[in-house]
């Protein structure tokens, strides 16, 4: 275990990989993250999806675990992406979530440090994240790990199963 930033309390407080067990809770926090996203009705994961998506036969997402008092209160989920400019991976943090009952602990910090210590010892080119516009607060705590915004790049997405009808004419003949 990793010792984050700021330790308080009678118990051990930081990082560690995700395990089988801790998935009921990651999906709580899921939903507790669309909930002050303020998409709850946009999230639908579920255990089972989550359990095959970590530890499935090919597993394509990984996970990290923040703890306090040896209870889970955050975690990371992130992907490997890929940068054809760079020529190598890169990490893509789909999810930084920390209770805000154990906010103002370093958890969060400790989360994005081990992240980026993950990427740093593969060789890996970056780590990248999206955050919505309105979310000053975690805006601020970004920049002050040295993040910067993509400034210039727009984000765009196809959902499934409406863009469905336009794979076939998209297709390369």
């Amino acid at each position: 275990m990793t010792v984050g930033e700021g330790t308080a309390g009678p118990g051990p407080t930081g990082t560690r990989e995700i395990r089988p067990g801790d998935v009921p809770v990651v999906v709580a926090m899921i939903y507790e993250l669309a909930e002050y996203e303020r998409q709850p009705e946009d999230c639908h994961i579920t255990v089972g999806q989550l359990q095959a998506a970590l530890f499935g036969p090919s597993p394509a997402l990984f996970g990290l675990i923040a703890e306090r008092d040896g209870e889970p209160v955050g975690c990371a989920l992130w992907f490997l992406n890929f940068s054809t400019w760079e020529g190598v991976h890169g990490i893509y943090l789909e999810d930084l979530y920390v209770r805000p009952s154990a906010r103002g602990h370093g958890l969060g910090t400790a989360l994005l440090t081990r992240l980026v210590g993950i990427a740093a010892e593969r060789g890996y080119a970056r780590v990248e994240w999206s955050v919505l516009d309105w979310n000053e607060p975690s805006i601020a705590f970004y920049r002050s790990l040295g993040a910067v915004p993509m400034d210039g790049w727009t984000t765009f997405r196809l959902t499934m199963p409406a863009a469905a009808p336009a794979a076939p004419s998209a297709a390369i003949e």
